[in-house]
């Protein structure tokens, strides 16, 4: 294998996020009337961007346009006040993360969260590596499964992406991966199942974190 670079997904792979976003958008749905949703299910809305998670809990019959606009809005204010509450690495990313910083490979993070917020987050929770590239969902570019932000970080570090392993949770990012060109990893901590991460196709799943190492 030729890979020289990895690239993560954020929530659900380096991070265990579904708490606060689950707390998040419960209020968010109490405070429109709405039902709330358990963590199960949310493992299974979130992944796609702010909007899709919106879309996904409302109520079918309440998913137009002026609704899901106004949710996302308060979404993102009860985010912004508890999204550090119970959002915390995995057990065993910190010693991954030790390990290729000490071997000096690349590592960069692509995420479907707002680009601020993805800043923000790993700012905070993750500060102790230096990751080359940090991207977010930004307007100007398509979400993940597109793989056109995957391609920029192998523009910027001047690689191809045939050498970039992409480790994800949810049948996106292995999506991703295959149409960026890159090796996709499958990480079964995450918020999707085994099943779904083949299907979508996963070069191989891998149960802990410092497994990945094995594909270096």
């Amino acid at each position: 294998m030729n890979h020289k670079a990895v690239i993560f997904d954020l929530d659900g792979t380096l991070l265990n996020t579904i708490g606060d976003l689950t707390d998040s958008m419960n209020l968010t749905l109490s405070r429109f009337g709405f039902k709330g949703h358990d963590q199960e299910t949310y493992k299974y809305f979130v992944g796609d961007g702010i909007e899709a998670l919106v879309q996904r809990a409302l109520p079918p019959e309440n998913r137009d346009e002026e609704t899901v606009a106004r949710c996302v809005a308060i979404m993102r204010e009860e985010y912004a006040l508890r999204w550090d509450k119970k959002t915390r690495p995995y057990p065993g990313i910190p010693e991954l993360l030790d390990a290729l910083s000490q071997k000096g490979w690349p590592i960069s993070i692509l995420s479907n969260k707002p680009d601020d917020s993805t800043q923000m987050v790993v700012a905070k929770l993750l500060p102790r590596w230096s990751f080359q590239i940090i991207l977010g969902s930004r307007p100007s570019v398509p979400k993940k499964p597109d793989p056109t932000a995957a391609l920029e970080i192998a523009g910027l570090l001047n690689l191809s992406p045939a050498q970039f392993i992409y480790l994800g949770d949810t049948g996106t990012d292995m999506k991703t991966a295959l149409r960026a060109g890159m090796f996709p990893v499958g990480a079964l901590w995450g918020f999707r199942t085994a099943q779904e991460l083949m299907a979508e196709g996963a070069q191989v799943l891998i149960e802990k974190p410092l497994d990945l190492l094995q594909y270096l």
